[in-house]
């Protein structure tokens, strides 16, 4: 928790935040896109799932984008989307499918990067699929509606349930944190000129007080 101290996820923190995850998805329909861009993070299946959707012919050019947080320094020591594309030229991805922006230090720059990387090399989509973890996916898209209004945005995730992410990450209390990290950011970035306004459902938000209350605190923003 907050103090560094771990605790057993109670089955109704665990409802609290399956709540949270799903208000996350934007539930957007896979449909081909001009261009598709892969946020970098601490999670290696978002590079698994983008050569996935690229072999499923979804889009011609693929940004991986992303340097170093305190969250991934450790697991990719020479930034996410390095490894990120590294992985995906294992899984097949031909070169010339991708791009690298490796230098965005939050979510913000990931879309403005990697926006200028594609302008560089020619490519001026009228639509861009956005691949994040399940539990980014509506901050990547208030974002990118912030950063790149005029461009059509269609988020993207590995489709797995949140048990399936939980026990894939091996520690549930993590990736609660997480999830209500995320919701925070939604709620207050727009204020601060990130991303747009999005709706949160009563439900949704009494989860969140209800976990932040117990201590699922770690990914909050500084006060």
């Amino acid at each position: 928790m907050a103090d560094g101290r771990s605790q057993e996820v109670t089955e109704d923190q665990r409802q609290a935040a399956q709540l949270i995850w799903d208000y996350h998805h934007m539930r957007h329909e896979l449909r081909p896109c001009d261009a598709a861009i892969a946020l970098g993070c601490n999670d290696l299946g978002v590079s698994t799932y983008a050569a996935d959707l690229y072999k499923a012919g979804l889009f011609p050019t693929l940004v991986f984008t992303g340097g170093n947080s305190a969250a991934t320094v450790d697991v990719f020591p020479r930034g996410e989307a390095v490894h990120f594309h590294e992985h995906a030229l294992a899984l097949g991805l031909p070169a010339h499918a991708m791009l690298l922006e490796p230098k965005a230090a939050n979510t913000g720059q990931n879309i403005a990067f990697a926006r200028e990387v594609l302008t560089a090399a020619g490519v001026r989509p009228r639509s861009v699929l956005l691949i994040s973890m399940p539990y980014m996916e509506r901050r990547a898209f208030a974002t990118c509606r912030e950063q790149w209004p005029d461009i059509e945005v269609v988020c993207a995730s590995d489709p797995l349930s949140f048990d399936a992410y939980l026990k894939g990450m091996g520690d549930e209390e993590s990736v609660i944190s997480m999830v209500v990290g995320d919701l925070q950011r939604v709620i207050e970035y727009p204020g601060q000129g990130f991303a747009i306004a999005q709706d949160v459902p009563q439900d949704v938000q009494a989860a969140y007080e209800s976990l932040v209350r117990d201590g699922f605190t770690s990914c909050l923003l500084s006060p």
